[in-house]
């Protein structure tokens, strides 16, 4: 049999054979994959189109998903979280036809990309990972590294897609990206920032924006320190509201919040209120700022708190959306 191995027919016959079953093993796949988005896209027309018949309001709305998520999880076992029903419902509500969708992409990549808002921007997230075959991880670390917003704000689209596809992650004074606007807060948009900077102009413009309002918000300070079991920790902006009596304690999260990053909010509250409040003062404030979030991660990450944490949105823009959008779609046609 030893010989038999050295021969190049026999060779030849275990590569034939290797090519069928990765062929048949990909093909298999596909299918499998076609048929979960097809099945997810399903469900989520059906909550929509009861949800539109019996006229069912958002509070109740979200009771519905939860029960649906435990009748499924009982029927047919795991893959029927809470999490991924509201995913399924998003889903048919933004591609409301099957003709949207892309057979390379998993469900796992659109439940990624159902994280995201904005249309234009999805649909560039969406596009570009049918064509470079992307991994969800590579999406994933695209969408945290602000691809979308990089390309549409530099001449030079090839250098900043060649810069994705070696898996470079901006990090250095020389790898710059377009400034990414604060609709509320107007930064300039002339320049353009490292992401540790823009990070910084974001905090800065934020911190005046709320001084200005005039409404009771005083400055405390940035970077506060708070140190714990020899460990520091820093808060982005800390305000005390004069009229509500209470400390305002304000995180960035770029790109997302994590449920960790509502524990340590957490931690930052107990903090102010054992250490910083004098006895007139109310219970401290804590607001994660983020560009997007999982609802139901957060929503079970603050499960039971008492405290007064929010976690909001910030919606990002640049200037000229027309323009924007041709450079987008001249970027996916290419």
């Amino acid at each position: 049999m030893h010989e038999l191995k050295q021969e190049n027919s026999y060779n030849q016959l275990i590569e034939n054979i290797g090519i069928v079953i990765t062929e048949a093993r990909e093909k298999a796949h596909k299918a499998i994959n076609s048929e979960l988005i097809k099945s997810h896209w399903i469900t989520g027309k059906y909550i929509v189109e009861y949800e539109q018949k019996g006229k069912i309001k958002a509070e109740y709305g979200k009771k519905l998903l939860l029960q649906i998520s435990k009748d499924l999880k009982i029927r047919y076992g795991k893959g029927f979280s809470k999490s991924n029903i509201f995913m399924m419902r998003q889903f048919y509500i933004k591609y409301p036809t099957t003709n949207l969708l892309s057979d390379n992409l998993s469900w796992s990549h659109y439940y990624e990309l159902l994280k995201i808002d904005d249309d234009l921007e999805r649909n560039f997230y969406e596009k570009q990972s049918s064509k470079e075959n992307w991994s969800i991880r590579e999406l994933r670390r695209q969408k945290a590294t602000s691809l979308f917003l990089r390309i549409a704000g530099v001449k030079d689209k090839k250098e900043i897609l060649e810069l994705s596809k070696k898996g470079q992650v901006i990090e250095k004074n020389n790898d710059i990206i377009k400034t990414q606007v604060l609709e509320f807060l107007g930064l300039p948009e002339d320049h353009r920032y490292t992401e540790s900077e823009l990070e910084q102009s974001i905090i800065n413009n934020l911190q005046k924006f709320l001084l200005e309002l005039g409404k009771g918000f005083a400055f405390v300070g940035r970077q506060y320190r708070i140190t714990l079991n020899n460990r520091h920790f820093f808060v982005d902006l800390v305000f005390y509201h004069i009229k509500l009596k209470c400390y305002v304690l304000i995180d960035l999260k770029l790109p997302d919040v994590k449920h960790h990053d509502i524990g340590q909010m957490n931690m930052y509250l107990g903090y102010f209120a054992k250490e910083e409040n004098e006895k007139t003062d109310n219970a401290p404030i804590g607001i994660l700022l983020t560009r997007e979030n999982d609802e139901v991660m957060v929503e079970y990450a603050m499960y039971n708190l008492k405290s007064n944490l929010f976690v909001s949105k910030y919606q990002l823009y640049l200037p000229n959306r027309e323009q924007l959008k041709r450079k987008v779609e001249e970027i996916l046609n290419n």
